[in-house]
């Protein structure tokens, strides 16, 4: 199958880079030459691990480690390293939070101060512009990626293969499902768990395992779970909550909710994911 997403592309170019970075080490200066072994050892090892996974933690800010090395290089020797400068433009197209942002932010112009001795005033100023249209430019596509990337996660997979779905789903999915048991007489449940941090996606896939194909599993944030389990009475409901519970980790808090009792409204989302783990009962 083709690579969809260029992963093995992205990861020749990383070690390209990793590997002009160590040709460049051998004339640098001490403090300069640890920065570039530095940079060259985190492009090494990020292309060794690279890899596309719908799992990917938002939250890191990982952005920081880039630009605190292309700030190093540029402070340790902006005599030799000013012409990396340009690669802040380059930085900004990541998407990444705003206070990321601003560390970056605040260490290009940092890094413009330090390469202005090496310029004459015009040349430093028409550099300064230049460099900040650019950036200016490359955070507006990031933030364009931002919001076209939190609309595909609303509406598509989490994990290919499986019927794990973003949170604002369940939202579309109550209604339909309430629909669905008042015309044909079946039970519905909404089971809600919360999980540690570290079992969410294995308990994820777990979950999908254990409900039927046409019962689709939801993240609702970086703890809790829920799945919408359709039975023909609430007995059978019942046995196939004990069933469920008892295949996953002991340290699992479940609530089932019947699905009738559960608004179809937008609030319902945050309902759900602000009820404290202390107040979920382990047994129906």
């Amino acid at each position: 199958m083709q690579n969809k997403y260029k992963i093995r592309l992205l990861r020749a170019n990383l070690l390209a880079a990793a590997v002009v970075l160590a040709l460049w080490t051998p004339s640098a200066p001490p403090s300069a030459a640890l920065v570039l072994w530095l940079s060259v050892g985190w492009l090494f090892i990020t292309a060794l691990l690279l890899d596309f996974s719908h799992r990917y933690p938002r939250g890191r800010p990982w952005q920081l480690l880039p630009g605190a090395l292309l700030l190093g290089l540029i402070a340790a020797a902006p005599e030799r390293h000013g012409l990396l400068i340009w690669a802040w433009a380059a930085l900004f197209m990541l998407p990444q939070m705003s206070w990321v942002a601003a560390f970056n932010i605040s260490a290009a112009l940092l890094s413009s101060v330090l390469v202005a001795p090496q310029l004459s005033t015009p040349a430093w100023l028409l550099m300064v512009i230049s460099l900040a249209i650019l950036c200016v430019l490359a955070l507006a596509r990031a933030q364009q990626l931002i919001d076209m990337n939190g609309a595909i996660r609303q509406r598509l997979r989490l994990v290919p293969g499986l019927n794990l779905w973003a949170g604002e789903q369940l939202v579309r999915d109550i209604q339909r499902e309430q629909t669905r048991c008042a015309r044909e007489g079946i039970y519905g449940e909404l089971i809600v768990l919360h999980v540690k941090r570290h079992q969410l996606w294995p308990t994820a896939k777990k979950l999908c395992e254990l409900t039927h194909d046409f019962e689709n599993v939801y993240r609702l944030d970086g703890t809790t779970l829920a799945t919408l389990m359709l039975s023909r009475s609430a007995p059978e409901a019942h046995e196939r909550y004990q069933s469920l519970i008892n295949a996953l980790p002991d340290n699992t808090i479940a609530n089932p909710i019947e699905l009738m009792d559960v608004p179809p409204n937008p609030s319902t989302l945050q309902t759900l994911t602000q009820r404290q783990a202390s107040e979920w009962r382990g047994q129906p």
